[in-house]
């Protein structure tokens, strides 16, 4: 952190406008794609879920996270708590002024702002696991938890001075952070949960409103120029590759998914081909900063196919229910995405003085990648466990029977979507 500098007017304005879009993906985005898929009758219950998460996890942020994330006064004075929290003298953005200025001569607020964003999105990724049979109060318990315990400690390893970050893992926007952690959780909770009560693997329950899912998918794909193209907290050649990057993978991965789904169920559709654009916009994030053309499109479309893969066979096989296919695409797209990383990271986008993958010769960055994602799997899983295991025996996770079956819109929050 650099006090009294000149601000950069232009990267502020960037970053500004960066922040808006990443709050874009969760509201409206996040809440659009997965209610959409979702049956009427439980509609409103995913937006009620996305709007509490972005309100709660923000004055969390504000609070502690940011300090817990980015502070350093635990590591300048040797405090054994360094490796799972930076400190808490910036609490509630304590000793941080209007005119402090972060890196890129950008006002610290902003920062901590464009920060906020990233942790309000993760936890929204999970909800697409327990979709449809999760109590409001069990969920608002386990996100809390969940925030504090599992993302906070994450940031702070990866983005904040952490030992991932120190052993060199490329990590540009949230592979393992925000992907990795999301869908690790999401797969646990959705084993531990149970499956709803009438799913039938192999059989996947039609979603209520299509239209719902292509929206919510372009507000994610326009979203995450601010969430990739932001994360070099500067507007320059950076800034642009990383746009384009985001762009090509996730172009290349909606059409791989909608040649697949072709070939294999004879149509191509419309939930097919944009969950195939959001495994791409997946991939890409953590190598956004270091990984040119070529490898965008390598990442887009072998990650497409591999979470098809995975989605499509792998998940009927082993009978898990996993609603929305959060794992299937953030968990397995986020772990391809890390490891594809240590491969394609180019100094051509690094610089002369930075990393470049193993298929420029860099066999160590590529097992770094492969450190940082276990480290991500292994951490996620066990806390997530833990929470559940915690949650469930206080306050209740699973909704009773007779709630799933006639909606959780009226017995939960007393609404329903479409009223005559």
């Amino acid at each position: 952190m650099t006090h009294f500098l000149t601000m950069d007017t232009g990267n502020t304005a960037w970053i500004l406008t960066s922040t808006m879009l990443v709050l874009l993906m969760s509201i409206p985005g996040i809440a659009l794609f997965y209610g959409g898929l979702v049956r009427q009758k439980n509609v409103l219950s995913i937006i009620m879920q996305t709007i509490f998460l972005v309100a709660v996890v923000s004055i969390l942020w504000v609070a502690v996270g940011y300090s817990w994330v980015f502070d350093t006064s635990f590591k300048d004075n040797g405090n054994p708590l360094a490796f799972l929290i930076g400190g808490f003298g910036k609490a509630f953005m304590h000793g941080i002024g209007t005119d402090t200025l972060s890196t890129g001569n950008i006002p610290e607020l902003l920062f901590a702002m464009f920060q906020c964003m990233f942790a309000v999105i993760t936890p929204a990724l999970i909800l697409g696991a327990f979709a449809e049979r999760i109590k409001f109060s069990g969920y608002i318990m386990f996100i809390i938890l969940w925030v504090i315990l599992a993302y906070f400690p994450m940031a702070h390893w990866v983005w904040g001075g952490g030992f991932l970050q120190e052993m060199g893992a490329i990590d540009f926007a949230g592979g393992t952070v925000v992907h990795i952690n999301a869908g690790i959780s999401a797969l646990v909770m959705a084993i531990m949960l149970g499956k709803r009560s009438d799913y039938m693997a192999g059989h996947p329950i039609s979603p209520h409103n299509v239209t719902f899912v292509f929206m919510g998918t372009a507000f994610l794909w326009l979203g995450w120029f601010g969430f990739n193209a932001g994360s070099g907290l500067a507007a320059d050649g950076i800034a642009a590759n990383a746009f384009m990057v985001t762009h090509i993978a996730t172009a290349a991965a909606a059409v791989t998914w909608m040649v697949i789904d072709w070939v294999f169920n004879k149509k191509p559709t419309i939930i097919g081909t944009c969950t195939g654009a959001v495994a791409g916009l997946v991939a890409i994030t953590p190598a956004a900063g270091s990984t040119g053309l070529a490898g965008a499109f390598c990442i887009g479309a072998v990650t497409s196919a591999i979470c098809f893969c995975m989605v499509a066979i792998v998940k009927p096989k082993l009978r898990y229910d996993d609603s929305l296919d959060a794992f299937g695409v953030h968990g397995i797209g986020g772990i391809v995405g890390s490891i594809l990383t240590g491969v394609f990271a180019t100094q051509s986008i690094t610089g002369s003085d930075g990393v470049q993958g193993a298929l420029y010769g860099d066999w160590h960055q590529f097992l770094v990648q492969v450190i940082a994602t276990v480290v991500a799997i292994v951490f996620s899983a066990a806390v997530t466990f833990i929470l559940f295991k915690i949650v469930d025996s206080t306050v209740g996770l699973r909704v009773d029977k007779r709630v799933e079956e006639e909606g959780l819109d009226i017995y939960e929050h007393g609404e329903s979507a479409y009223n005559r």
